[in-house]
Order: structure tokens, then sequence, then C-alpha cells
């Protein structure tokens, strides 16, 4: 009786578990203006953070800042290639562990969008699939094909059943309210022909027979069937229309920057041209809205694509690489979207009512019974405006949308900046504080040479060039082609003065010639153009004569269609030429010996643990193909830190066996194209707004706290075309100042708002401050300027009027504190300059 007493109390206890966990579960559908979720319409907020491009002990964080910033959703991408990189042997450790990432989000109560694809794009190396599909035999990626079809549906249905293990769907309580299948399969679709369309047919199908109970989407797809809802991404989506009047209008990107290459400058996008895309968007109708990215993050190890995607992937993020918030960016769309979420009620109960104020002057009202709100937008590029709107008159700077959440009130310009701008810096120090010199540096280096030309065992030859992808399978970015060859010494090649030339031709990305065992010469390709041909004058040698080719990709095709067929390598000709006799010998068809990869990675070399490391008083600096190793202290404190590898060539960085990516500082940026300024006012593109021409693209590499120990870290490099490892330092990311520069026409803060008594709306346009960090204060004000002052932080300038009163009001309300707060008006600062709109701008700093 015992035992069944337990039992019936066993069965009460999992009945109880079932009804708490079903009433958890959300009833997610959706209709033509949002998705809908228990009932009710939702607007939402969403921003990407891919989970392998931070860390596990990152995730936290940059979920809490997210949600700081307003975000309700987080989206993320579901990479293949890095869960399952051998055929049915998957990999969820460490940062590939995707249940714990989503467990992450919905720990901070955010929701989920999880984007399987399972092609992915992103910048990402063959765009997130994984090489061995490329080798099935019969196989073509993205179109109706079979083998690839089964590949696809097993890989999918083995995320969404990981998911539906661990309860993470809406549908049984969990977090994710949206899942993606395929991926911009719109813009490229039409050079698969009639396949295309079966096969998106196909995909939509096999997606929502996996059964989630949460809707499905496809971005970048016009003729996605229901109850696929397609979606739109870009720079701007306010004119974006969903392909079924019973589908909401979705943004699942907003770019809010751009990717970097290698040989590029770094491209960033002002935070007001955002926030425009973004009031305009649920201005026309938009309920969801996503940023990409919201945390770009960092392609450790191998993952980038491109080719040439540098292993940063900030993408000038609210959110920075290094998971510091980018100001103002962050805390302008933070306020953005506070003023969005103000008209919630508004937007999701009716379409909006569109009207025009003049040319270029627009109107857009939602009103459903006593609830009102409206957005004003000014979409030319030139010209301010000022609008009459019920009645009442407002000023629209060119290039902006006005928000009043109650039909009347301005609670948010897109061109007027409440937030703090932030001065990120980069403090240097060398990898061993208790050393001074180079030198002494030098002697804590031991190194290992890499071998030039054949090595392994596993060496083979075959006739002819061989295209590399094919070759390697992707599980190195090296490949040797080697040659031996017998040169008489009555050829014309050996004639006095006689200069020969060798004449190389590659599919890309970069290649290094090596002529009797010496480097001779180099040539790389660029993002636009992999494709490499280089002419190295030699000197050749009566008799036998060696001729080593190290061909390197840089990241594999990520984009277009039929991306996956792009090869790579050394296909030719390859030639010596007689600049003088003008004789010519095609070495094609001859009998190449192949090493896939380097000797060095079949020692494991990237550990550190190798025995064969050499340690000389003389450190071996500037030569190619070697492997360098050195032993350090973690910097102290915590902020973010980053190698700078000035004084290196190309080649790839492992911490205490971790690799923190490819590293190219010798790859400069062309000179032209950059700005000291970029004005926000117009449409964005790509290359619009450029910093850092004829720069390095890349110098600084991040290593996340959580790689390094107190002490006894070990740093292994792989140097390609020469070096001085001793100009290698450390780096930590800290905050300079921090700035605000608002005008008496600014909106009162966002948050003292009131919905229901407008009192707060009195407190007029205020300077806000906050150190950054905890623990911290203001500890001093740089620059304060009541008047006309102009620059920007960090250069701020008196203009041609200031209050002389406005330094020691500053300085008395905020040093010693945290944050303070200073109201714009000349009741406070007088007014040295009458019938002037003035502005405070201050610079301050956080000790």
């Amino acid at each position: 009786m015992r035992r069944a007493g337990n039992l019936s109390v066993l069965l009460c206890w999992v009945l109880l578990l079932l009804l708490l966990t079903s009433s958890f579960a959300a009833n997610l559908t959706y209709d033509h203006r949002a998705l809908v979720i228990g009932g009710k319409r939702r607007v939402f907020i969403s921003g990407s953070i891919h989970y392998p491009r931070s860390t596990p002990e990152m995730w936290p964080d940059l979920v809490k800042k997210s949600k700081d910033g307003g975000l309700d959703v987080i989206e993320t991408y579901v990479f293949w290639n890095l869960h399952e990189p051998v055929r049915n042997k998957y990999d969820f450790e460490g940062r590939k562990d995707l249940v714990k990432f989503v467990k992450t989000v919905a720990d901070a109560g955010l929701y989920v969008h999880l984007r399987i694809g399972p092609y992915v794009c992103a910048e990402w190396n063959y765009g997130g699939f994984p090489l061995w599909l490329h080798f099935i035999p019969g196989i073509q990626l993205r179109t109706d094909n079979e083998p690839f079809k089964a590949e696809m549906k097993r890989f999918t249905a083995k995320i969404v059943d990981m998911m539906k293990q661990e309860k993470l769907y809406a549908s049984q309580g969990g977090p994710i309210i949206l899942s993606q299948i395929e991926n911009e399969y719109g813009n490229i679709d039409s050079a698969y022909g009639p396949a295309a369309k079966s096969y998106i047919s196909w995909a939509a199908s096999m997606a929502t027979s996996l059964d989630t109970g949460v809707p499905w989407v496809m971005c970048q797809q016009a003729d996605a069937p229901q109850p696929i809802i397609n979606t739109c991404n870009g720079f701007y989506c306010d004119q974006f229309k969903p392909n079924s009047d019973k589908s909401p209008k979705m943004w699942t990107e907003n770019w809010t920057g751009w990717f970097q290459s290698f040989g590029g400058p770094v491209p960033y996008r002002p935070v007001e041209d955002v926030a425009f895309a973004v009031a305009r968007f649920f201005q026309l109708g938009g309920t969801f809205q996503n940023y990409y990215m919201y945390h770009g993050g960092t392609n450790f190890g191998r993952t980038t694509g491109g080719p040439f995607i540098t292993t940063s992937y900030d993408y000038d993020a609210p959110i920075d690489e290094y998971g510091i918030l980018r100001q103002p960016k962050w805390g302008h769309l933070k306020d953005v979207h506070k003023a969005v979420k103000l008209c919630e009620e508004a937007l999701v109960a009716t379409n909006p009512n569109v009207t025009s104020l003049g040319s270029n002057l627009e109107a857009a009202i939602y009103k459903a019974g006593s609830t009102c709100a409206a957005f004003l937008a000014n979409v030319g590029t030139q010209s301010d405006a000022t609008v009459n709107f019920m009645g009442n008159s407002y000023h629209l700077p060119a290039w902006s949308v006005s928000i009043l959440p109650d039909c009347k009130n301005v609670v948010l310009n897109t061109a007027k900046i409440n937030s703090v701008a932030m001065i990120p810096s980069f403090i240097h120090q060398s990898l061993s504080g208790n050393i001074d010199s180079s030198e002494a540096l030098g002697s804590d280096w031991s190194w290992i040479n890499e071998p030039v030309g054949i090595s392994k065992d596993d060496a083979f030859v075959k006739p002819g060039l061989l295209e590399q992808i094919n070759t390697t399978a992707d599980i190195s970015d090296y490949l040797w082609y080697s040659l031996s060859t017998n040169i008489k010494g009555d050829e014309p090649f050996l004639e006095d003065g006689s200069q020969t030339v060798l004449h190389v031709e590659s599919l890309g990305h970069a290649l290094h010639a090596f002529i009797n065992g010496k480097l001779a010469g180099s040539g790389k390709g660029n993002s636009g153009n992999a494709k490499v041909t280089v002419e190295i004058p030699i000197s050749l040698v009566a008799g036998k004569n060696t001729i080593d080719l190290l061909s390197l990709t840089v990241g594999l095709q990520n984009y277009g269609a039929f991306y996956d067929k792009t090869g790579a390598g050394i296909t030719g000709p390859v030639k010596l030429k007689g600049t003088k006799n003008g004789t010519t010998v095609d070495l094609s068809s001859q009998q190449w010996t192949y090493q896939v990869g380097l000797k060095g990675e079949e020692l494991d070399l990237s550990s550190g643990s190798s025995s064969q490391w050499v340690s000389k008083p003389t450190l071996l600096k500037n030569q190619p193909l070697t492997w360098y190793k050195t032993k350090f202290d973690a910097p102290a404190g915590n902020d973010p830190v980053a190698i700078d590898f000035t004084g290196m060539g190309k080649g790839e960085a492992w911490v205490n066996g971790q690799s923190i990516g490819r590293y190219w500082p010798t790859y400069v940026a062309s000179k032209g194209g950059c700005t000291d300024s970029c004005n926000y006012r117009g449409s964005y593109s790509s290359n619009k707004c450029l910093k850092n021409c004829g720069k390095p693209s890349q110098t600084l590499y991040h290593v996340p706290r959580s790689w390094l120990q107190t002490s006894g870290n070990t740093l292994v490099l792989f140097e390609e075309i020469g070096g001085d490892p001793t100009q290698i330092s450390f780096a930590t990311r800290q905050i300079g100042s921090l700035c605000s520069h608002v005008s008496e026409s600014h909106p009162s803060p966002i948050e003292t708002w009131n919905t229901d008594s407008r009192s707060g709306m009195k407190l007029g346009p205020t300077v806000s401050l906050e150190c950054p960090f905890p623990g911290q204060v203001i500890s001093s004000i740089k620059f304060a300027s009541f008047g006309t002052p102009h620059g920007i932080c960090g250069g701020f300038r008196h203009g041609q009027c200031s209050s002389k009163r406005a330094l020691s009001i500053v300085q008395k309300a905020c040093i010693g504190s945290k944050s303070c707060r200073i109201g714009v008006s000349i009741d406070k600062f007088g007014d040295p300059c009458e019938g002037v709109t003035k502005s405070l701008a201050v610079e301050a700093s956080c000790t």
C-alpha cells in the first residue's frame, strides 16, 4: 500500500508538471499585422549574435546588454560545418554549444529566432556547408537534387529534434519563436532554372513537416509558399511588402554596418541613418525588425569566408567585437526602441494611414479608438522642414523621422541623439612586462622552421596541376605544388646575362614561390578578384632545380549562385620565360608532387607541446615559413584583450591551443575612398562611409579573456612570409572619454515620457553622462561649452558664443558621481547669444 501511495503522489507531481509546462507554452501564430503570442499581437526588436563568434563566458553579458538595449529577440544562424565537420560526427561543445546559447538567451527573458538555413552565407567559410557535401556522388547544392535534399533534411531535422528534446520551442514553453529555412535564395535562384521553384517548395514543405509549433520564414524569397513568411534583408526595408496579405511585414537583416576584407578599409554606418531606417520601417507597417549584427564578434580559427574576410567581424554593431557598447549607436537605438514600444498598442491594432505633408514629407497615423500614434518623416537629403500636423507645428531635420506616441508630442527624432558617445582606445603593453628591450624579449621566443616543399609521408605525384579545394578538402589552408627540373648548362635560361621569369597563374587566393629552397616572390588576390597571376624574376642553376609553390586559401566562397563550384589553387599555366631570348617552357603538364597541409600541422605545433622547438640567444627573424612560440602573462584587470600583430607578415595564431584566427597586418587598404566624416543623410551603401584607408586592414586580434590564465600562457604563430615577433604587443580595450552634445531643440530624455500624465515631458532637453563600468566615477571634465560648440567627441571646440559658466556648472554636477544629468537651457547657463539655438557639449573622463 505504501508503494501504491508513493506512486499516486508521483503521478500527481507529473500531472502538475505537465499543467505548468502547458501553461507556459505559448500559442504562437501570426496575421497580416504581426506575430501573435498568447492571442496578442506584438512588436519585436531583434538583434543577431552568432554564438561561435564569441565565447560561452561572453554570452550572458552580451545577452544582458542586448536586453538593456531594448531587444526582445536574439537571432542566430546554425552553422552546419561547425557542428558536423565529418559526416555523422557532431560537435556541440564550447563555442558550438547551441543549446546552451539558446538557454542563455531564455534565462535573460528574451526570445530566439533560430535561422537553421542550413545555408547561412554570413561571410562564413563555404557559406556554412560542410565541405564533405561536395564529394557526395551526384550532388548539386541548393537545388532540386535528391542527394542534397536528403542531407539538408537530415541536418535540419537533427537541429529541430535537439531543440524539441530540450523543450526550447515556444510551443513547448521555450524561447524559440521563429525558425528560418534557406537564406537569401531569391537573390540567385534564377541561375538554377525551373528546379529552383520546386526546391523552394520542397524546402518549405520539409520545414513545416517538422512540426515545431512556431512559424518558419524565408528571407529574400518573394515566392515563398504559405505558410512560410517571406522577409526582407537590406539597409532599408520600409518599402518591402510580404507576398501574402496573411503575412506580417518582417525585416530579418538590418545591416548595422558592413563586413571587412583583408586589403580593404573599415566600413561603418552612422547611427542616425540606422535609426532613420528603423523608424521608417515601423512607420510603414513593420512589426518585426532585426539588426545584423547587434554583436558581430570574431571569426576564430579558419571560419572566415569571402574569401579575404578579416578575422574581425565587428560589423560596426551596437556591441563591438570585444563586447563593449558602441556609443552613441547602442544608446540612440535603445531610445528608438523605447519610442517604438510606446506606440506598440496603436501599431499592432491597425494599418497606417499615410498622407503627404509636402515634397519628401510624410505622416503615418495609427489610430484605433482612443489610441493614436504618429510618425512624421522628412525623406529629403538636403533641407530641414517645418510641417503642420493635427494643428501643431513640427521641425523635421533632413533624413529623419519624429515619433509621436500620442499623435501630439515628439518623444524622439532619429537625427537628434540624446545618448552619450564614448571613445574606445587600446592601451598597449609588451608581451612580457618585466622585459624592457626587444632583444631580451626575443630570448623568450623559440622557433621551428617549416620545411620548404615536400616533407610529409602522405605526399603524392600527379601529372598536371590540381585544383586546390578538391585536393585538400579544406582540411588546411595550404597545398604544396613541387617540381624538380634539370637545366642543362647550355640551355638559354643560363645564358650570360639572361633573366628568367617564373610565370604562375592561380585561381587564388594567394601563393608563395620558392626556388631551390629560397622564397623568390609572392602574390595575392583580393576580395573583388581572388585570382593571382605573378611573374617573378628567378635565378636557376645548371643541373637540378626545385620549384616549390605554396598555394593557400583565405576562407572559401560563401555567396553566389553555384558558389560551391568556385575553385582555388594553381591551375596554371606555370611557365619559365627567358626575357632576353624569348624562350618559354610550360611546366603545367609535368609530374608534380603534392602535399596537403604543413608538416607543423601534422606535428600539432599549434598546441606548443612539441619537443622540437629551438631556443637560441639570437632569435630567427624575418624568415618565411617559421613557427614561433613564447610564454606570457595575461594583462592585469578585466578589460578585453587583443594582440597587435604589427611587425608580422601573414599567418595564423594560437593562444593556449585555441586559434584566434588568421592575421595579415601587411595587407594594406588602398588610400582612396575614406572621408573624415560621413553625412548620414541619403541612402547608405557599403562603400559610403569608410575609414582606415592606406593602413593595414587589421592589426588587432581579439583574445577572449576566458582563454587566458593569469600566467604561463602559450602563444604560437605560424608566419608565412617573415616577421619580427618581438614587435608583437598586447592591447587592452578601454574607454577613454564619454561625451554628450544636446541642443535646446532636442526632445526630453525618452525615459521621462509618462503615458499617463505628460508631466515628465516638461523636463526639457538634457545631457546625461554615466560611466560605463562598475565602480567608476566621473573624475574630470575635459570640455564643456554651452552656446554654439562644434566638432565630435574627442575634438569638441568652442563656437562663436559660449557661456563662461558652463565648465564650472558641469564640474559641480558631475565630478565624483557615477552619473549626472544637466538640463540644456538658458535658465541654467545664461544666454550667451540671443536668437540662436544653443547646445551643450561635454567630454568627461571616468576612473
